[in-house]
């Protein structure tokens, strides 16, 4: 699997994570201020630490686990926090170490979910929150789509969740659900890019793979796309999300046997 964690996917990864940082994880931080009760926060797959770095200066004690060492470095000097280098499952933290952990689309990436979910329910404290955002396999957008749906992330992503089989996995790793809804995420554009250099490539044209494409867009396209993003994305996507067929899921689990 690391042959398909290169260079350009951490990159493009940490690049997303860091940019517009207040505004990218303004409600998540919210949600974990108030789950974590000053305590101890631990993040799945930090990256450079966006996330992490979110949190800095809150009084939470800062965790984070990361597959890349030059990511877990960027995360340490961006956020402060102690950064486990390698997979989830050989990190060796205490039991009850921590009121929440967090997972922004990482599940969908590991070979053993069960296994991860036990991990994880080990590391919390009684009580402790599980909180995660993931892919919704029951999108619109895969009727749109199809193969080419940007979300399906192939061969990274090894799992795809509806709500019903993210419950059904939760619960048989005895947990209990505190919130599970629609997230309005979009991926219509990366889809409709697949499409775009799937119909290229038969011309025997060559592109630019997504991923790599660091270009700039000219002012005219920007503009165009500000319109088509405003004008018709953000209705589709808000209105995906209210039918109960948005692109994301956001959804927060306590670990379950506890009084």
């Amino acid at each position: 699997m690391a042959h398909h964690y290169g260079l350009e996917y951490h990159h493009l990864i940490s690049n997303s994570g860091e940019a517009a940082l207040d505004a990218k994880w303004r409600a998540p931080k919210e949600r974990v201020l108030k789950m974590a009760r000053g305590g101890a926060v631990l993040d799945l797959g930090c990256s450079s630490g966006g996330f992490l770095q979110s949190l800095k200066n809150t009084g939470l004690k800062l965790y984070g686990i990361e597959i890349s060492e030059h990511e877990a470095q960027r995360a340490r000097t961006n956020s402060g926090a102690q950064v486990f280098v390698g997979e989830i499952l050989d990190a060796d933290f205490p039991p009850e170490s921590f009121d929440v952990v967090t997972c922004f689309h990482v599940l969908e990436h590991v070979y053993n979910p069960r296994e991860v979910l036990a991990k994880v329910r080990n590391w919390l404290k009684p009580g402790g929150i599980f909180y995660l955002l993931i892919p919704n396999i029951e999108t619109i957008e895969v009727s749109l789509f199809h193969s080419y749906w940007y979300g399906l992330e192939l061969p990274r992503h090894l799992y795809h969740h509806s709500p019903a089989s993210l419950r059904r996995l939760f619960e048989l790793s005895n947990y209990q659900e505190v919130f599970l809804r629609q997230q309005a995420d979009c991926y219509v554009e990366k889809s409709s890019r697949y499409i775009a250099d799937e119909f290229y490539s038969r011309m025997g044209i060559s592109r630019i793979p997504l991923s790599s494409d660091q270009r700039r867009a000219s002012i005219p396209w920007r503009i165009v796309r500000k319109a088509m993003r405003l004008g018709v994305l953000l209705p589709f996507r808000h209105l995906a999300a209210v039918s109960g067929r948005g692109a994301g899921i956001e959804a927060a689990f306590r670990k379950a046997g506890v009084s």
